[in-house]
């Protein structure tokens, strides 16, 4: 009985459980490794880059700060000329959101 009701509990769990999965222009269920656009400005030059990460562990555990205003006070940058993103993820167990700033 013990066993029935140990094995019905880790199947309700993997159940409840949620997905990691990264926003993303296409996702894959297996792998996803994409990247994509989000917005451009009309200003020029762009010399400098800056990133802001975050994550997700089995849909149920995310952390992270991947704003633009992260990403581009981790390049400094004061004049955004692009924001792109990258998203990463692997069989739903582990996924990772990139914020990508070009600028001055």
């Amino acid at each position: 009985m013990r066993q029935i009701l140990v094995g019905s509990s880790l199947v309700a769990l993997l159940l409840l459980a949620g997905c990691a999965i990264a926003a993303a222009p296409v996702n894959g269920y297996i792998f996803s490794d994409v990247k994509g656009p989000i917005t451009a400005t009309e200003n020029g030059g762009g010399s400098k880059m800056g990133e802001a990460m975050a994550q997700s562990i089995l849909g149920a555990v995310a952390t992270g700060d991947a704003s633009i205003d992260t990403a581009a006070k981790a390049g400094g940058i004061t004049k955004i000329r692009s924001v792109d993103h990258h998203s990463w993820s692997i069989l739903g167990v582990w996924a990772k959101f990139t914020t990508i700033v070009r600028g001055d």
